[in-house]
């Protein structure tokens, strides 16, 4: 479950800014000097994309339930020319893609390092990775110059930054692979199995993982193609996924998404004005330890999860609202009240029942069943046409944020593996867990930390 929000104007962001703290400033700014434009329209605003408020996610439980945004955006509108000029800023204490509010489009890509490749060969694959990101994610063609795009590939010349962050993380395997074996920390060990696990091994785990997010589908797909040209040589593919949220502008006013099942998802992710977000969502500080080098970091499950939509499209609405737990229309619990209201755990109907059945998502998957276990889900939806059944294929690429994840998703999964409502219709196909490092300080890359410890 989680927070929602919309893209905001110059003005409005700045306030969201003030309200969210230090950290969203880190992670986001919006680029409004004057510079080339003519009556001082600013650069930004001339490369912004068209586009409106109202840009919402979805985000499934730990099993595929409820989700949202990581983030809040002000209520207020945004003028259509500013998603494009929407810049997240590269440098900062965390990576960007976090806490970023969820983006329309998006790709996940793991690499492996291909034969021969080493330490020596990742230290200067996460220098290009850095670099192409910082220039992208600020509006700039890759290996470019203000006089030309060198040998970028041209797709997003028409475009501003829209809101892209590229994300570094480090599977288990990366470690013994550039001698780091020592570095490796005890929370990357393999995730148990569960009952729902259908993996496919090649379309899980890998070396290397990187999050790619977007307000508009070309800026991602150009740096998701200057990724994959600067691994060339160190690292190959081994598997790639698309995703999609809602894109800014979809609905006349601010409102929670709707996750392919048709159910709003989006109302109890943490927010980042809580007390204890930091030490849920991020590696805390261990100077002098072997992982030193996480702090300010975090670890990203990733898992596909299909849908089942066929199955599910079959039950009647009142019988899909007690899987859930909440109302279809509006996302508010069975127990009353509006979509932010909290859940009564314990109230009961006229028959005796439960209003909010045992084995509802929303009630199993909550932080208070499951000893405040808590974790920030930021996810893609995702259709990749139909299976060979006839069926559709498509669901969720479900991505959580932990501080630790045998805190965080393995609790809230095991305790879903034993009898949530919802499991019958969902699939759990791919998985991955990687460490992801604190952001690149003004200087560094992304994993220099490890990589030169």
């Amino acid at each position: 479950m989680g927070t929602t929000g919309n893209t905001t104007g110059k003005q409005n962001q700045k306030q969201g800014k003030q309200q969210l703290g230090g950290q969203e400033q880190e992670n986001r700014k919006q680029e409004s000097a004057p510079d080339s434009g003519p009556a001082g329209v600013s650069r930004r605003r001339l490369l912004g994309g068209v586009g409106a408020a109202g840009a919402t996610g979805l985000v499934l439980g730990a099993a595929g339930g409820a989700a949202g945004y990581a983030a809040t955006r002000s209520d207020a509108p945004t003028a259509l020319t500013t998603v494009g000029s929407t810049e997240a800023m590269f440098h900062g204490k965390h990576q960007p893609g976090i806490t970023t509010p969820l983006q329309a489009r998006g790709h996940l890509v793991a690499f492996d390092l291909v034969a021969g490749a080493g330490r020596k060969e990742a230290v200067a694959l996460m220098r290009r990775w850095s670099a192409v990101a910082r220039e992208l994610m600020a509006g700039r063609p890759a290996g470019g110059s203000a006089d030309g795009p060198g040998h970028d590939t041209g797709v997003a010349l028409d475009a501003g930054p829209s809101s892209l962050t590229v994300t570094f993380g480090f599977g288990r395997t990366f470690f013994a692979r550039t001698g780091l074996t020592s570095r490796l920390p005890a929370a990357l060990d393999p995730l148990p199995a569960f009952s729902s696990d259908q993996l496919d091994a090649k379309r899980s785990d890998g070396d290397l993982w990187v999050q790619i997010g977007a307000d508009d589908a070309l800026v991602a797909f150009h740096a998701l193609r200057a990724v994959q040209k600067e691994s060339a040589g160190t690292a190959r593919v081994r598997w790639q996924m698309n995703g999609f949220n809602r894109t800014p502008g979809a609905t006349a006013r601010p409102m929670t998404a709707r996750n392919l099942m048709g159910q709003i998802d989006g109302t109890g992710n943490p927010k980042q004005a809580d007390e204890d977000f930091e030490r849920r969502v991020f590696v805390p500080a261990s100077p002098g330890t072997p992982h030193e080098w996480l702090e300010g970091g975090s670890y990203a499950v990733v898992r596909r999860i299909r849908m089942l939509l066929d199955d599910w499209e079959k039950l009647p609405v009142d019988r899909q609202e007690r899987v859930i737990g909440r109302r279809k229309a509006d996302g508010a619990p069975l127990s009353g009240g509006g979509e932010t209201t909290p859940m009564d755990l314990d109230k009961a109907g006229p028959d005796g029942r439960l209003v909010i059945p045992d084995n509802a998502h929303a009630r199993i998957s909550s932080p208070e069943k499951n000893g405040g276990a808590a974790m920030l889900r930021r996810p893609f939806s995702y259709h990749d046409g139909m299976a060979e059944d006839g069926t559709p294929d498509a669901g969720l690429l479900f991505i959580c944020w932990q501080a630790d994840p045998f805190k965080g998703f393995v609790p809230v999964q095991r305790k879903l593996d034993r009898g949530d409502a919802l499991s019958p219709f969902l699939r759990h196909e791919a998985s991955g867990l990687f460490a992801v490092p604190g952001g690149a300080a003004e200087g560094e890359y992304v994993g220099q930390r490890l990589l030169e410890s």
